[in-house]
């Protein structure tokens, strides 16, 4: 199951861990988080969740959207981000969801989250990492009510940067962007930039803020918190938010890294293994954490071929700052406000494309995008999340509606059948066969009613439609148009036939009291795929011309 590790493991699992220091630090301190909590969410978590993942090169930490989330929720508690109660209490409860929703089964709620919204919310959740580094990058804090504001404003007002800030936040971009260009340096260039310019600053003499002016950092393994159980029920609501965050980011990493060994991931596994992570990382100071895709693409990128890499990543990291953790205090705070602003931006240029795919595939899916991308500006994130599942649902209601329709079919002497088009008025006499496609949701409701011939003024007239595709479990608004319109029919001498209908169907039917009013041929298992429509127009037919 865990296999052996080997050297390209170990390798990537230190590339992973040096990794972790600037990417945690920075998520923590754009947050508001305690910059070593950010430290140590790679330290417990990726151990614990490589161990048991089903992916098995997933790396389980703070991720940028989850840390803005996580303060969100705490601020809209009204509790402290800084203490360490707080933090464990919200990180164990995240956890306790996430293991619930992986036990329950629930990983298919999230493909009911559309692509639009993840889009709007994970562009959404760049402008914030942008825009809540402003300050350290460049000195200056803008002001207004929303983060769009706030980025207009910092445009506009240059002349309050301050010059040494900026300039060694610019120093921290370029030097990025040059190891970046050497393809072997790549996986570290944050780790280059963020070491080469600390030292410069130190060298210099540079008056600029560190790390140390908000925090300090223990040359110490994490301890271990207990959580402030007072504090989680004011925390329980956010917490589902926090961890629909964290797994719909989670859920994007098994198809872009497949595992090596060929074997299947799962998505409920998944879902366990970072519940196992955040219950375990937030007894040891952690902040929530998820699968992260950055994290996650440096490891497989730097060799990794077994979870062994993960947890490498996270004992390596543990050694770090037991070693060398003071070290970190001495970090200027705009390298790491330049830090931030190339994970901002690398994650809006990495959207792009799935932004125009968007654009141009409907009107609809663009304007959930536009919503939830303005909602994550404008609202605490715990909501927006929320918003953007609401609109994904309403998204899958009206997409599900408009598949909706009726096909009429007719059999030639040779027995073959061909699609013709609906008749407006149910014709006397005959038999009318047509084919159901949709998924018995209420929203298709209108779609049902219009769809169906008007059996009014038809007499003797017998309706077959066929229902092989329709789900188990209709709606009972469904139900109710069907058995008026079968009661029309059978009071004017005619039937209506449900040719096909699945077992499940069948026996929902029959539990509702719908077959006294219809007549069902069922499918049989093993027969030919046709056989329930034939056998109905048969014996249509043949009840028709007994009359």
């Amino acid at each position: 199951m865990w296999g052996r590790p080997t050297p390209a493991d170990a390798t990537s699992g230190m590339v992973t861990g040096l990794f972790s220091i600037p990417e945690g630090m920075a998520y923590a301190s754009i947050a508001g988080f305690n910059p070593v909590a950010g430290l140590y969410a790679g330290v417990v978590p990726p151990i614990l969740g490589s161990l048991t993942a089903p992916t098995v090169l997933m790396i389980t930490t703070l991720t940028s959207a989850i840390a803005l989330t996580g303060q969100s929720v705490l601020s809209d508690a009204g509790l402290d981000p800084y203490d360490a109660g707080n933090v464990a209490a919200l990180t164990v409860l995240v956890g306790v969801v996430m293991l619930l929703m992986g036990v329950l089964r629930l990983g298919v709620v999230l493909s009911f989250v559309s692509n639009a919204v993840m889009v709007g919310f994970s562009t959404g959740i760049a402008l914030q990492i942008v825009t809540g580094v402003l300050k350290d990058a460049t000195g200056y804090e803008p002001q207004g009510h929303n983060k769009l504001v706030r980025l207009g404003d910092w445009l506009v007002h240059p002349g309050q940067w301050q010059l040494a800030a900026t300039l060694v936040a610019a120093a921290t971009i370029t030097v990025w962007a040059l190891a970046r260009a050497v393809k072997r340096l790549e996986p570290v260039a944050l780790l280059i930039a963020m070491v080469a310019v600390s030292v410069a600053v130190a060298l210099l003499g540079t008056d600029v803020e560190l790390v140390r002016d908000i925090a300090r950092i223990p040359a110490a393994l994490p301890s271990f918190t207990a959580p402030d159980w007072g504090a989680m029920p004011e925390l329980a609501p956010g917490a589902v938010s926090v961890a629909l965050v964290a797994l719909a980011q989670a859920a994007g990493i098994p198809p872009s890294v497949p595992n090596p060994d060929g074997s299947r991931s799962s998505v409920n596994g998944d879902f366990v293994s970072q519940g196992v992570a955040n219950v375990g990382g937030g007894l040891f100071q952690a902040l929530p954490s998820g699968g992260s895709l950055s994290r996650t693409g440096v490891a497989s990128s730097a060799g990794a071929r077994t979870r062994w890499a993960g947890v490498i990543s996270g004992v390596f990291l543990a050694l770090v700052v037991l070693v060398a953790g003071s070290l970190a205090e001495h970090i200027p705070m705009p390298v790491i406000g330049g830090l931030i602003l190339v994970v901002g931006g690398e994650l809006v240029w990495g959207k792009r494309h799935d932004i125009l795919l968007v654009l141009r595939t409907s009107k609809v899916s663009t304007a959930a995008m536009a919503v939830t991308f303005l909602a994550t500006t404008q609202l605490p994130l715990q909501r927006a999340i929320v918003l953007g599942a609401v609109l994904s649902l309403l998204l899958y209601c009206a997409q599900a509606a408009r598949r909706a329709r009726f096909t009429a079919l007719v059999r030639d002497e040779d027995g073959q059948w061909s699609t013709a088009s609906v008749p407006a008025r149910l014709p006397s006499g005959r038999v009318t066969v047509l084919d159901y496609e949709g998924t018995s949701l209420f929203a298709e409701l209108p779609t049902l009613r219009d769809g169906l011939p008007d059996p009014a003024k038809a007499r003797n007239a017998i309706l077959v439609v066929v229902v092989r595709t329709a789900p188990d479990i209709p709606s009972s608004a469904i139900l109710k148009a069907l058995r008026r319109y079968a009661d029309t029919l059978t009071a004017n001498g005619g039937r209506l036939v449900l040719a096909g209908a699945q077992p499940g169907l069948h026996e929902v039917l029959r539990r509702t009291g719908l077959t006294d009013h219809v007549t069902v041929v069922p499918a049989t298992a093993g027969e030919p795929l046709l056989a329930p429509l034939n056998h109905a127009y048969d014996d249509a037919t043949a009840r028709l011309t007994t009359r």
